[in-house]
């Protein structure tokens, strides 16, 4: 166990609420110092892109099992925007390509929480307290958007779930960004606050 990871965790923790609360607006670029921490701990750990879920193993196996689970959610959840008349009105080409840009943000999301925060968590608990831990954290980081901070603790718990069994990066980008190009789609900006956070959530109109 290296305790030592966890004070390194929360140190980038600090650093990305930093850059979402301030930073963002005086010293756009501050997000590469937090990334540089994490890619140089991933280095001096030895840790290569396949071992943190970056690859096609067990993407097929894990599409199989979870697919048709997510697939269900998904339709759940656009069915709901169609009767309840809350579908954002957007043409087939401009929601394709809001999806598509969707995804890559998914697929970091996604590496953060599981490949890094959650790895230097295991690294100094046992795995209960590392996947609560790392639940809150993507919750708080959603602050002060309420509706997110409901969302995001729920999905971050299900999604460790998922990467501990099958440890498969880019499933879990793409379950990530379909979900979220969903709630996106179908619950009011009124909500969602356009899924916006930090200061962003208190000037969106």
């Amino acid at each position: 166990m290296s305790r030592a990871a966890i004070p390194e965790a929360f140190l980038v923790f600090v650093m990305i609420m930093a850059y979402i609360w301030k930073l963002r607006l005086t010293h756009p670029l501050f997000w590469l110092v937090p990334m540089a921490v994490v890619l140089a701990s991933h280095v001096m750990r030895h840790q290569r892109a396949r071992e943190l879920g970056f690859g096609a193993r067990n993407f097929g196996n894990c599409l199989r099992a979870i697919g048709p689970a997510l697939a269900g959610l998904v339709v759940t959840i656009w069915v709901a925007g169609l009767l309840l008349g809350t579908m954002r009105p957007q043409g087939f080409v401009e929601a394709l390509q809001s999806f598509v840009v969707y995804l890559p943000w998914g697929l970091f999301q996604q590496y953060l929480i599981n490949g890094y925060f959650l790895k230097r968590f295991e690294m100094g608990l046992s795995r209960r307290p590392a996947r609560i831990l790392t639940s809150a954290l993507f919750c708080v980081a959603h602050t002060p958007n309420w509706f997110l901070m409901l969302v995001t603790p729920v999905a971050a718990f299900a999604a460790i779930g998922v990467y501990r069994r099958y440890a498969n990066l880019y499933f879990l980008g793409l379950a990530h960004a379909a979900l979220g190009f969903a709630i996106f789609m179908v619950v009011p900006d009124s909500v969602s606050h356009h899924l916006r956070v930090g200061p962003r959530w208190f000037t969106w109109r």
